[in-house]
Protein backbone atom coordinates (compact mmCIF):
# COMPACT_ATOMS: atom_id res chain seq x y z
CA UNK A 1 0.00 0.00 0.00
CA UNK A 2 2.78 2.57 0.74
CA UNK A 3 4.32 1.75 -2.64
CA UNK A 4 1.02 2.53 -4.33
CA UNK A 5 0.74 5.88 -2.55
CA UNK A 6 4.32 6.70 -3.52
CA UNK A 7 3.53 5.81 -7.13
CA UNK A 8 0.45 8.05 -7.11
CA UNK A 9 2.46 10.91 -5.62
CA UNK A 10 5.14 10.48 -8.28
CA UNK A 11 2.49 10.51 -11.01
CA UNK A 12 0.94 13.68 -9.56
CA UNK A 13 4.31 15.39 -9.47
CA UNK A 14 5.00 14.40 -13.06
CA UNK A 15 1.60 15.63 -14.17
CA UNK A 16 2.16 18.99 -12.49
CA UNK A 17 5.52 19.36 -14.25
CA UNK A 18 3.90 18.52 -17.57
CA UNK A 19 1.23 21.15 -16.98
CA UNK A 20 3.89 23.73 -16.25
CA UNK A 21 5.67 22.83 -19.46
CA UNK A 22 2.49 23.21 -21.49
CA UNK A 23 1.80 26.61 -20.00
CA UNK A 24 5.38 27.64 -20.73
CA UNK A 25 5.09 26.63 -24.37
CA UNK A 26 1.55 27.72 -25.19
CA UNK A 27 1.10 30.67 -22.80
CA UNK A 28 2.74 33.36 -25.01
CA UNK A 29 0.21 32.76 -27.76
CA UNK A 30 -2.75 33.23 -25.43
CA UNK A 31 -1.10 36.17 -23.63
CA UNK A 32 -0.78 38.03 -26.90
CA UNK A 33 -4.49 37.57 -27.51
CA UNK A 34 -5.33 38.83 -24.03
CA UNK A 35 -6.13 35.49 -22.40
CA UNK A 36 -3.61 34.82 -19.66
CA UNK A 37 -5.80 32.45 -17.69
CA UNK A 38 -4.96 28.77 -18.00
CA UNK A 39 -8.26 27.20 -17.04
CA UNK A 40 -9.59 24.07 -18.69
CA UNK A 41 -12.26 26.01 -20.56
CA UNK A 42 -9.72 28.38 -22.10
CA UNK A 43 -7.43 25.57 -23.21
CA UNK A 44 -10.28 23.99 -25.16
CA UNK A 45 -10.52 27.11 -27.29
CA UNK A 46 -7.31 26.23 -29.11
CA UNK A 47 -9.00 23.63 -31.35
CA UNK A 48 -11.63 24.32 -33.99
CA UNK A 49 -14.46 21.81 -33.72
CA UNK A 50 -17.05 20.56 -36.19
CA UNK A 51 -20.78 20.70 -35.60
CA UNK A 52 -22.77 17.47 -35.79
CA UNK A 53 -26.40 18.39 -36.49
CA UNK A 54 -27.34 14.91 -37.71
CA UNK A 55 -25.32 11.75 -38.39
CA UNK A 56 -22.21 13.52 -39.67
CA UNK A 57 -19.76 11.90 -37.28
CA UNK A 58 -18.34 9.70 -40.07
CA UNK A 59 -17.52 12.88 -42.03
CA UNK A 60 -16.33 14.95 -39.06
CA UNK A 61 -14.00 12.25 -37.74
CA UNK A 62 -12.41 11.70 -41.15
CA UNK A 63 -11.93 15.41 -41.83
CA UNK A 64 -10.44 16.04 -38.38
CA UNK A 65 -7.95 13.22 -38.97
CA UNK A 66 -6.99 14.70 -42.35
CA UNK A 67 -6.56 18.13 -40.76
CA UNK A 68 -3.66 16.82 -38.69
CA UNK A 69 -1.64 15.68 -41.73
CA UNK A 70 0.90 18.38 -42.52
CA UNK A 71 2.10 16.74 -45.75
CA UNK A 72 -1.46 16.58 -47.06
CA UNK A 73 -2.01 20.27 -46.31
CA UNK A 74 1.20 21.22 -48.12
CA UNK A 75 0.09 19.16 -51.11
CA UNK A 76 -3.33 20.84 -51.21
CA UNK A 77 -1.74 24.30 -50.98
CA UNK A 78 0.78 23.47 -53.67
CA UNK A 79 -1.75 21.92 -56.05
CA UNK A 80 -4.22 24.79 -55.62
CA UNK A 81 -1.57 27.44 -56.27
CA UNK A 82 -0.28 25.51 -59.26
CA UNK A 83 -3.67 25.50 -60.95
CA UNK A 84 -4.00 29.21 -60.21
CA UNK A 85 -0.58 29.96 -61.72
CA UNK A 86 -1.19 27.86 -64.83
CA UNK A 87 -4.53 29.50 -65.53
CA UNK A 88 -7.83 27.98 -66.67
CA UNK A 89 -6.64 27.66 -70.28
CA UNK A 90 -4.30 24.81 -69.37
CA UNK A 91 -7.10 22.69 -67.89
CA UNK A 92 -9.77 23.62 -70.42
CA UNK A 93 -8.89 20.89 -72.94
CA UNK A 94 -10.38 17.59 -71.79
CA UNK A 95 -7.88 14.71 -71.73
CA UNK A 96 -9.27 11.18 -71.37
CA UNK A 97 -7.84 8.80 -68.81
CA UNK A 98 -6.33 5.81 -70.68
CA UNK A 99 -7.28 3.46 -67.84
CA UNK A 100 -10.91 4.64 -67.66
CA UNK A 101 -12.52 4.76 -71.08
CA UNK A 102 -15.85 6.41 -71.94
CA UNK A 103 -15.79 8.75 -68.94
CA UNK A 104 -18.39 11.52 -69.09
CA UNK A 105 -17.01 14.92 -70.16
CA UNK A 106 -18.36 16.66 -67.05
CA UNK A 107 -16.45 14.19 -64.86
CA UNK A 108 -13.18 14.84 -66.70
CA UNK A 109 -13.77 18.58 -66.43
CA UNK A 110 -14.32 18.33 -62.67
CA UNK A 111 -11.20 16.23 -62.22
CA UNK A 112 -9.01 18.66 -64.16
CA UNK A 113 -10.41 21.66 -62.29
CA UNK A 114 -9.60 20.08 -58.91
CA UNK A 115 -12.95 20.75 -57.24
CA UNK A 116 -12.40 18.49 -54.22
CA UNK A 117 -8.79 19.66 -53.85
CA UNK A 118 -9.93 23.27 -53.49
CA UNK A 119 -12.86 22.41 -51.21
CA UNK A 120 -10.81 20.25 -48.85
CA UNK A 121 -8.04 22.86 -48.66
CA UNK A 122 -10.46 25.54 -47.51
CA UNK A 123 -11.94 23.26 -44.83
CA UNK A 124 -8.56 22.11 -43.51
CA UNK A 125 -7.34 25.72 -43.37
CA UNK A 126 -10.32 26.54 -41.16
CA UNK A 127 -9.66 23.59 -38.85
CA UNK A 128 -6.00 24.53 -38.44
CA UNK A 129 -6.66 28.08 -37.28
CA UNK A 130 -5.55 29.15 -33.80
CA UNK A 131 -8.67 30.86 -32.48
CA UNK A 132 -8.76 33.05 -29.38
CA UNK A 133 -12.31 32.00 -28.61
CA UNK A 134 -14.41 28.88 -28.95
CA UNK A 135 -15.01 28.30 -32.63
CA UNK A 136 -17.02 25.67 -34.48
CA UNK A 137 -16.94 24.99 -38.20
CA UNK A 138 -19.26 23.00 -40.45
CA UNK A 139 -18.62 20.41 -43.15
CA UNK A 140 -21.68 21.51 -45.14
CA UNK A 141 -19.68 23.48 -47.77
CA UNK A 142 -17.38 20.50 -48.32
CA UNK A 143 -20.32 18.09 -48.52
CA UNK A 144 -21.95 20.34 -51.13
CA UNK A 145 -18.66 20.35 -53.03
CA UNK A 146 -18.63 16.54 -53.00
CA UNK A 147 -22.24 16.32 -54.12
CA UNK A 148 -21.57 18.77 -56.94
CA UNK A 149 -18.46 16.91 -58.09
CA UNK A 150 -20.20 13.51 -58.19
CA UNK A 151 -23.70 14.88 -58.95
CA UNK A 152 -25.13 12.66 -56.25
CA UNK A 153 -26.63 13.15 -52.82
CA UNK A 154 -24.83 11.92 -49.70
CA UNK A 155 -27.20 10.11 -47.37
CA UNK A 156 -27.50 11.52 -43.87
CA UNK A 157 -27.93 8.05 -42.41
CA UNK A 158 -25.12 6.38 -40.48
CA UNK A 159 -22.31 5.59 -42.91
CA UNK A 160 -18.84 4.06 -42.79
CA UNK A 161 -15.97 6.48 -42.15
CA UNK A 162 -13.54 4.26 -44.05
CA UNK A 163 -15.70 4.36 -47.17
CA UNK A 164 -15.86 8.15 -46.96
CA UNK A 165 -12.07 8.34 -46.59
CA UNK A 166 -11.63 5.99 -49.56
CA UNK A 167 -13.89 8.13 -51.76
CA UNK A 168 -12.15 11.39 -50.83
CA UNK A 169 -8.62 9.97 -51.13
CA UNK A 170 -9.24 8.33 -54.50
CA UNK A 171 -10.91 11.48 -55.80
CA UNK A 172 -7.93 13.62 -54.76
CA UNK A 173 -5.59 11.13 -56.43
CA UNK A 174 -7.64 11.16 -59.65
CA UNK A 175 -7.62 14.97 -59.68
CA UNK A 176 -3.84 14.99 -59.31
CA UNK A 177 -3.29 12.66 -62.28
CA UNK A 178 -5.93 14.50 -64.34
CA UNK A 179 -4.04 17.74 -63.73
CA UNK A 180 -0.78 16.16 -64.87
CA UNK A 181 -2.39 14.88 -68.07
CA UNK A 182 -3.87 18.32 -68.75
CA UNK A 183 -0.49 20.01 -68.26
CA UNK A 184 1.14 17.52 -70.60
CA UNK A 185 -1.47 18.13 -73.27
CA UNK A 186 -1.08 21.89 -72.86
CA UNK A 187 2.67 21.53 -73.38
CA UNK A 188 2.11 19.48 -76.53
CA UNK A 189 -0.39 21.96 -77.94
CA UNK A 190 1.83 24.94 -77.14
CA UNK A 191 -0.47 26.50 -74.57
CA UNK A 192 1.26 29.29 -72.62
CA UNK A 193 2.49 27.76 -69.36
CA UNK A 194 5.27 28.65 -66.99
CA UNK A 195 8.62 26.95 -67.35
CA UNK A 196 9.49 24.35 -64.74
CA UNK A 197 12.17 26.34 -62.89
CA UNK A 198 10.01 29.43 -62.48
CA UNK A 199 7.01 27.35 -61.49
CA UNK A 200 8.95 25.46 -58.84
CA UNK A 201 10.24 28.72 -57.31
CA UNK A 202 6.76 30.20 -57.18
CA UNK A 203 5.23 27.04 -55.74
CA UNK A 204 7.91 26.78 -53.05
CA UNK A 205 7.42 30.40 -52.01
CA UNK A 206 3.62 30.18 -51.96
CA UNK A 207 3.59 26.84 -50.13
CA UNK A 208 5.86 28.05 -47.35
CA UNK A 209 4.02 31.35 -46.97
CA UNK A 210 0.60 29.68 -46.82
CA UNK A 211 1.66 26.80 -44.55
CA UNK A 212 3.13 28.91 -41.78
CA UNK A 213 0.58 29.81 -39.10
CA UNK A 214 2.05 33.26 -38.50
CA UNK A 215 3.70 35.22 -41.31
CA UNK A 216 7.32 36.33 -41.11
CA UNK A 217 7.84 39.85 -39.77
CA UNK A 218 10.85 40.46 -42.00
CA UNK A 219 10.01 42.39 -45.16
CA UNK A 220 12.09 41.74 -48.24
CA UNK A 221 12.71 44.54 -50.71
CA UNK A 222 13.06 43.77 -54.40
CA UNK A 223 16.11 45.68 -55.61
CA UNK A 224 17.05 46.08 -59.23
CA UNK A 225 20.73 46.48 -58.42
CA UNK A 226 23.00 44.58 -56.09
CA UNK A 227 25.28 46.51 -53.68
CA UNK A 228 28.77 47.23 -54.98
CA UNK A 229 30.43 45.26 -52.18
CA UNK A 230 28.81 42.03 -53.33
CA UNK A 231 29.76 39.98 -56.34
CA UNK A 232 27.26 40.09 -59.15
CA UNK A 233 25.17 36.99 -59.56
CA UNK A 234 25.11 34.95 -62.70
CA UNK A 235 22.38 35.86 -65.18
CA UNK A 236 19.09 34.37 -64.11
CA UNK A 237 16.55 32.87 -66.45
CA UNK A 238 13.84 35.25 -67.52
CA UNK A 239 10.70 34.51 -65.55
CA UNK A 240 8.39 34.86 -68.50
CA UNK A 241 5.88 32.46 -70.01
CA UNK A 242 7.37 29.97 -72.41
CA UNK A 243 6.05 27.83 -75.20
CA UNK A 244 5.94 24.12 -75.88
CA UNK A 245 9.58 23.82 -76.83
CA UNK A 246 10.73 24.99 -73.40
CA UNK A 247 8.23 23.13 -71.25
CA UNK A 248 9.27 19.82 -69.73
CA UNK A 249 6.64 17.10 -69.99
CA UNK A 250 4.56 16.39 -66.91
CA UNK A 251 4.21 12.67 -67.50
CA UNK A 252 6.01 9.98 -69.37
CA UNK A 253 9.70 9.76 -70.09
CA UNK A 254 11.84 12.67 -69.01
CA UNK A 255 9.24 14.08 -66.64
CA UNK A 256 10.55 16.40 -63.92
CA UNK A 257 10.53 15.09 -60.40
CA UNK A 258 7.65 16.45 -58.37
CA UNK A 259 5.85 15.48 -55.21
CA UNK A 260 2.88 13.27 -56.00
CA UNK A 261 -0.28 12.71 -53.98
CA UNK A 262 1.02 11.91 -50.46
CA UNK A 263 -1.50 9.11 -49.75
CA UNK A 264 -0.84 7.20 -52.97
CA UNK A 265 1.34 4.11 -52.74
CA UNK A 266 2.01 1.03 -54.84
CA UNK A 267 2.36 -2.68 -54.26
CA UNK A 268 2.93 -5.76 -56.40
CA UNK A 269 1.66 -9.32 -56.10
CA UNK A 270 4.08 -12.04 -57.21
CA UNK A 271 3.30 -15.74 -57.62
CA UNK A 272 5.65 -18.67 -58.20
CA UNK A 273 4.85 -22.20 -59.27
CA UNK A 274 6.33 -24.75 -56.90
CA UNK A 275 6.45 -27.41 -59.66
CA UNK A 276 8.25 -25.68 -62.54
CA UNK A 277 9.47 -22.56 -60.74
CA UNK A 278 7.85 -20.20 -63.24
CA UNK A 279 7.21 -16.64 -62.00
CA UNK A 280 4.88 -14.61 -64.23
CA UNK A 281 4.93 -10.84 -64.42
CA UNK A 282 3.88 -9.30 -61.10
CA UNK A 283 0.52 -7.64 -60.79
CA UNK A 284 1.17 -3.98 -59.93
CA UNK A 285 -1.55 -1.95 -58.21
CA UNK A 286 -1.89 1.35 -56.38
CA UNK A 287 -3.65 2.15 -53.12
CA UNK A 288 -4.69 5.17 -51.10
CA UNK A 289 -5.74 3.27 -47.97
CA UNK A 290 -4.31 -0.06 -46.88
CA UNK A 291 -6.93 -2.49 -45.52
CA UNK A 292 -5.78 -5.07 -42.95
CA UNK A 293 -7.94 -7.86 -41.56
CA UNK A 294 -8.06 -8.21 -37.78
CA UNK A 295 -7.74 -11.86 -36.67
CA UNK A 296 -10.51 -13.29 -34.53
CA UNK A 297 -8.55 -13.32 -31.29
CA UNK A 298 -9.06 -11.65 -27.91
CA UNK A 299 -6.06 -9.39 -28.54
CA UNK A 300 -3.48 -8.91 -31.26
CA UNK A 301 -0.92 -6.41 -32.56
CA UNK A 302 -0.69 -4.23 -35.63
CA UNK A 303 2.37 -6.17 -36.79
CA UNK A 304 0.30 -9.36 -36.81
CA UNK A 305 -2.29 -7.63 -38.98
CA UNK A 306 0.44 -6.61 -41.42
CA UNK A 307 1.77 -10.17 -41.50
CA UNK A 308 -1.67 -11.36 -42.53
CA UNK A 309 -1.40 -9.54 -45.86
CA UNK A 310 2.35 -9.48 -46.51
CA UNK A 311 3.31 -12.99 -45.45
CA UNK A 312 3.86 -15.74 -48.04
CA UNK A 313 0.62 -17.52 -48.92
CA UNK A 314 0.38 -21.02 -50.43
CA UNK A 315 -2.48 -21.72 -52.85
CA UNK A 316 -3.55 -25.12 -54.20
CA UNK A 317 -5.30 -26.06 -57.45
CA UNK A 318 -3.76 -23.27 -59.51
CA UNK A 319 -3.29 -23.70 -63.27
CA UNK A 320 0.20 -22.59 -64.23
CA UNK A 321 0.67 -21.35 -67.80
CA UNK A 322 4.09 -22.92 -68.19
CA UNK A 323 2.93 -26.24 -66.78
CA UNK A 324 0.05 -26.14 -69.25
CA UNK A 325 2.46 -25.81 -72.18
CA UNK A 326 4.69 -28.54 -70.79
CA UNK A 327 1.65 -30.77 -70.47
CA UNK A 328 0.76 -29.99 -74.09
CA UNK A 329 4.24 -31.00 -75.25
CA UNK A 330 4.02 -34.28 -73.35
CA UNK A 331 0.60 -34.99 -74.85
CA UNK A 332 1.81 -34.27 -78.40
CA UNK A 333 4.85 -36.51 -77.91
CA UNK A 334 2.58 -39.38 -76.92
CA UNK A 335 0.45 -38.76 -80.01
CA UNK A 336 3.59 -38.64 -82.15
CA UNK A 337 4.62 -42.11 -81.06
CA UNK A 338 1.26 -43.48 -82.17
CA UNK A 339 1.10 -41.48 -85.40
CA UNK A 340 1.78 -43.40 -88.69
CA UNK A 341 1.06 -40.60 -91.15
CA UNK A 342 4.22 -38.75 -92.17
CA UNK A 343 2.48 -35.42 -92.88
CA UNK A 344 0.70 -35.49 -89.52
CA UNK A 345 3.93 -36.46 -87.78
CA UNK A 346 5.72 -33.52 -89.42
CA UNK A 347 3.00 -31.10 -88.31
CA UNK A 348 3.13 -32.49 -84.79
CA UNK A 349 6.91 -32.12 -84.68
CA UNK A 350 6.69 -28.50 -85.82
CA UNK A 351 3.98 -27.85 -83.23
CA UNK A 352 6.17 -29.27 -80.47
CA UNK A 353 9.08 -27.05 -81.56
CA UNK A 354 6.92 -23.92 -81.51
CA UNK A 355 5.53 -24.76 -78.08
CA UNK A 356 9.05 -25.30 -76.73
CA UNK A 357 10.02 -21.91 -78.13
CA UNK A 358 7.04 -20.33 -76.35
CA UNK A 359 8.05 -22.05 -73.11
CA UNK A 360 11.55 -20.60 -73.39
CA UNK A 361 10.47 -17.06 -74.32
CA UNK A 362 7.01 -16.13 -72.97
CA UNK A 363 4.81 -18.90 -71.54
CA UNK A 364 2.05 -16.40 -70.67
CA UNK A 365 1.50 -15.33 -74.29
CA UNK A 366 1.86 -18.30 -76.65
CA UNK A 367 1.08 -17.83 -80.37
CA UNK A 368 -2.63 -17.75 -81.07
CA UNK A 369 -2.43 -20.24 -83.96
CA UNK A 370 -1.12 -23.03 -81.74
CA UNK A 371 -3.49 -25.92 -81.14
CA UNK A 372 -3.32 -26.66 -77.44
CA UNK A 373 -5.23 -29.20 -75.37
CA UNK A 374 -8.39 -28.19 -73.57
CA UNK A 375 -7.53 -25.95 -70.54
CA UNK A 376 -9.88 -28.04 -68.43
CA UNK A 377 -7.45 -30.94 -68.73
CA UNK A 378 -4.43 -28.81 -67.72
CA UNK A 379 -2.73 -29.94 -64.51
CA UNK A 380 -3.35 -28.08 -61.24
CA UNK A 381 -0.32 -26.99 -59.26
CA UNK A 382 0.55 -25.50 -55.91
CA UNK A 383 1.89 -21.96 -55.93
CA UNK A 384 3.10 -19.43 -53.41
CA UNK A 385 2.14 -15.78 -53.47
CA UNK A 386 3.56 -12.79 -51.64
CA UNK A 387 2.74 -9.09 -51.68
CA UNK A 388 5.23 -6.31 -51.10
CA UNK A 389 5.02 -2.52 -51.14
CA UNK A 390 7.01 -1.09 -54.02
CA UNK A 391 6.18 2.59 -53.47
CA UNK A 392 5.78 3.79 -49.90
CA UNK A 393 3.39 6.73 -49.55
CA UNK A 394 4.40 9.79 -47.59
CA UNK A 395 1.21 9.43 -45.51
CA UNK A 396 0.07 5.87 -44.80
CA UNK A 397 -3.65 5.38 -44.08
CA UNK A 398 -4.36 1.98 -42.51
CA UNK A 399 -7.86 0.53 -42.18
CA UNK A 400 -8.44 -2.30 -39.71
CA UNK A 401 -11.35 -4.34 -41.01
CA UNK A 402 -13.39 -5.75 -38.11
CA UNK A 403 -16.34 -7.09 -40.09
CA UNK A 404 -17.24 -10.76 -39.68
CA UNK A 405 -19.71 -12.08 -42.22
CA UNK A 406 -21.61 -15.34 -42.06
CA UNK A 407 -24.70 -16.79 -43.73
CA UNK A 408 -27.16 -15.18 -41.32
CA UNK A 409 -25.76 -11.82 -40.19
CA UNK A 410 -22.67 -9.65 -39.91
CA UNK A 411 -20.96 -8.88 -36.62
CA UNK A 412 -18.10 -6.73 -35.38
CA UNK A 413 -14.77 -8.20 -34.31
CA UNK A 414 -14.05 -6.75 -30.86
CA UNK A 415 -10.40 -7.83 -30.71
CA UNK A 416 -8.03 -5.40 -28.99
CA UNK A 417 -5.28 -4.22 -31.33
CA UNK A 418 -2.13 -2.71 -29.85
CA UNK A 419 -0.03 -0.47 -32.07
CA UNK A 420 3.24 1.47 -31.64
CA UNK A 421 3.65 5.21 -31.97
CA UNK A 422 6.39 4.69 -34.57
CA UNK A 423 5.74 2.05 -37.23
CA UNK A 424 8.76 0.67 -39.14
CA UNK A 425 8.02 -0.77 -42.59
CA UNK A 426 10.13 -2.12 -45.43
CA UNK A 427 13.32 -4.10 -45.59
CA UNK A 428 16.34 -3.70 -43.37
CA UNK A 429 18.31 -1.75 -45.98
CA UNK A 430 15.38 0.42 -47.08
CA UNK A 431 13.29 0.90 -43.97
CA UNK A 432 10.63 3.56 -43.59
CA UNK A 433 9.39 4.81 -40.24
CA UNK A 434 5.92 6.29 -39.85
CA UNK A 435 4.80 8.40 -36.90
CA UNK A 436 1.22 8.17 -35.66
CA UNK A 437 -0.62 11.44 -36.30
CA UNK A 438 -4.33 10.59 -36.06
CA UNK A 439 -6.61 7.75 -35.01
CA UNK A 440 -10.30 7.24 -35.84
CA UNK A 441 -12.17 4.85 -33.56
CA UNK A 442 -15.70 3.45 -33.62
CA UNK A 443 -17.88 2.80 -30.61
CA UNK A 444 -20.94 0.63 -31.05
CA UNK A 445 -22.08 -2.40 -33.01
CA UNK A 446 -21.58 -3.35 -36.63
CA UNK A 447 -24.74 -1.55 -37.75
CA UNK A 448 -24.68 1.60 -35.58
CA UNK A 449 -22.43 3.61 -33.31
CA UNK A 450 -20.32 6.76 -33.14
CA UNK A 451 -16.92 7.76 -34.58
CA UNK A 452 -14.28 9.67 -32.65
CA UNK A 453 -10.93 11.10 -33.70
CA UNK A 454 -7.72 11.37 -31.68
CA UNK A 455 -5.51 13.89 -33.43
CA UNK A 456 -1.97 14.92 -32.61
CA UNK A 457 -1.57 18.64 -32.08
CA UNK A 458 1.32 19.75 -34.27
CA UNK A 459 2.67 23.26 -34.76
CA UNK A 460 4.34 24.02 -38.07
CA UNK A 461 7.92 25.26 -37.94
CA UNK A 462 8.02 28.98 -38.85
CA UNK A 463 9.57 29.79 -42.18
CA UNK A 464 13.01 31.33 -41.71
CA UNK A 465 14.04 33.85 -44.34
CA UNK A 466 17.76 33.26 -44.83
CA UNK A 467 18.36 36.40 -46.89
CA UNK A 468 16.04 39.19 -45.80
CA UNK A 469 18.21 41.92 -47.34
CA UNK A 470 19.07 40.20 -50.59
CA UNK A 471 17.03 39.58 -53.68
CA UNK A 472 13.38 39.01 -52.95
CA UNK A 473 11.24 36.10 -54.01
CA UNK A 474 8.59 36.14 -56.67
CA UNK A 475 5.69 36.96 -54.38
CA UNK A 476 7.52 38.65 -51.49
CA UNK A 477 5.95 41.83 -50.16
CA UNK A 478 8.16 44.86 -50.79
CA UNK A 479 8.28 48.04 -48.74
CA UNK A 480 10.10 51.36 -49.11
CA UNK A 481 12.99 51.54 -46.63
CA UNK A 482 13.99 54.68 -44.75
CA UNK A 483 16.58 56.67 -46.69
CA UNK A 484 17.93 58.55 -43.67
CA UNK A 485 20.19 57.13 -41.02
CA UNK A 486 18.24 56.12 -37.92
CA UNK A 487 19.00 57.96 -34.69
CA UNK A 488 20.55 55.75 -32.01
CA UNK A 489 20.97 56.30 -28.30
CA UNK A 490 24.51 54.90 -28.27
CA UNK A 491 27.17 57.67 -28.09
CA UNK A 492 29.54 57.84 -31.02
CA UNK A 493 33.30 58.05 -30.74
CA UNK A 494 34.95 61.15 -32.12
CA UNK A 495 36.44 60.80 -35.54
CA UNK A 496 34.47 57.61 -36.36
CA UNK A 497 31.61 57.37 -38.80
CA UNK A 498 28.11 57.40 -37.37
CA UNK A 499 26.90 54.02 -38.64
CA UNK A 500 23.51 52.55 -37.82
CA UNK A 501 23.17 49.41 -35.73
CA UNK A 502 21.14 47.66 -38.45
CA UNK A 503 22.36 47.21 -42.02
CA UNK A 504 20.86 49.52 -44.57
CA UNK A 505 18.54 48.08 -47.20
CA UNK A 506 19.08 49.14 -50.83
CA UNK A 507 16.28 51.42 -51.96
CA UNK A 508 14.35 51.22 -55.20
CA UNK A 509 14.93 54.96 -55.82
CA UNK A 510 18.25 55.63 -57.64
CA UNK A 511 19.07 58.71 -55.62
CA UNK A 512 18.34 57.05 -52.34
CA UNK A 513 20.35 53.98 -53.38
CA UNK A 514 23.42 56.01 -54.28
CA UNK A 515 23.33 57.80 -50.96
CA UNK A 516 22.78 54.62 -48.98
CA UNK A 517 25.75 52.82 -50.51
CA UNK A 518 28.24 55.20 -48.77
CA UNK A 519 28.57 55.44 -45.00
CA UNK A 520 27.51 58.72 -43.45
CA UNK A 521 30.42 60.84 -42.06
CA UNK A 522 30.08 62.99 -38.95
CA UNK A 523 29.30 66.69 -39.58
CA UNK A 524 32.20 69.17 -39.05
CA UNK A 525 29.97 71.47 -37.01
CA UNK A 526 29.23 68.82 -34.41
CA UNK A 527 32.64 67.08 -34.20
CA UNK A 528 36.26 68.49 -34.40
CA UNK A 529 38.17 68.03 -37.63
CA UNK A 530 41.77 66.81 -38.00
CA UNK A 531 43.21 70.39 -38.22
CA UNK A 532 41.41 71.41 -35.05
CA UNK A 533 42.82 68.39 -33.20
CA UNK A 534 46.37 69.22 -34.40
CA UNK A 535 46.06 72.87 -33.22
CA UNK A 536 44.85 71.79 -29.80
CA UNK A 537 47.77 69.36 -29.46
CA UNK A 538 50.34 72.09 -30.30
CA UNK A 539 48.74 74.44 -27.74
CA UNK A 540 49.10 71.81 -25.00
CA UNK A 541 52.78 71.30 -25.83
CA UNK A 542 53.52 75.08 -25.52
CA UNK A 543 51.85 75.15 -22.10
CA UNK A 544 54.03 72.26 -20.88
CA UNK A 545 57.19 74.10 -21.95
CA UNK A 546 56.19 77.15 -19.88
CA UNK A 547 55.88 74.98 -16.79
Amino acid sequence: MPDKQLQMATYAAGASLAAITLVYVFAPTFFIDGEAESSASSRKRGVVGLSNPANDCFINSTVQALAGLGDLRLYLIRETHRRALDGPAVYRNLVEDPTRKNLAPWKIEGLQEGLITQGLKELLDTLNERPIYKKTASVSPFVKCLEGAFRQRISRQQQDAQEFLQIVAERLCDEYHAGRRARKRAAELGTIVLDDETLQKKLTTLTLEAAEEEGSTVEVVDSEKEPETEKPESPRKTESPTTKAEVAPSTGEGEPEEESFPLEGGYESQIECLTCGFTPKPNISTFCTLTLNVPELPSTTLSTCFDGIFKTEFIDDFKCEKCRLIHAVETLKKDLLKCKDENLATQTTNMIARINEAIATDPENPPTDLTLPDPRHAPKRKIKRHIRITSFPKVLAVHLSRSIYDARASTKNAAKVSFPETLPLGSILAQRKYKLLALVTHKGSHSSGHYETFRRQTVAVPYANQGPFGRSGVYSHASTPATSTPVTSTPQLRGTPNRPLTPEVPSLHPAARSSSEHPSVADSTSQPTTDQLATASAERQRRRRRW
